[in-house]
């Protein structure tokens, strides 16, 4: 199993970003096909206070596909072109790191 991860830091109107994340983005992100399960979490804290400059983290995204392959697939879905214009509209595409990892059980 492999992960993507999105990495939102704070935006600037957290309860507008929030609004149009779960509205209009996470609805796009469940249609993508292969997609296994996405898990959301907002962070409540940080250990190592400014660890990441101006940078904290704010929303923790993870999209779970089954392997490399199908993840690729996705990423050539225009689900998901749908919902990275989305985010682009949104204003997380100046928030977000984004990197894969896989999944070791």
């Amino acid at each position: 199993m492999i992960k993507y991860i999105a990495l939102y830091r704070t935006p600037a109107q957290p309860e507008a970003f929030e609004k149009a994340y779960f509205e209009s983005h996470k609805p796009l992100i469940d249609a993508v096909p292969g997609l296994v399960r996405q898990e959301i979490a907002k962070v409540t804290r940080t250990f190592v206070p400014g660890f990441l400059g101006e940078n904290e983290p704010y929303l923790v995204a993870e999209l779970y596909f089954e392997s490399k392959e199908a993840m690729k697939a996705a990423f050539a879905s225009a689900e998901w072109q749908a919902s990275g214009a989305n985010l682009t509209e949104i204003g997380g595409m100046e928030l977000v790191a984004m990197f894969s990892a896989e999944v070791v059980e």
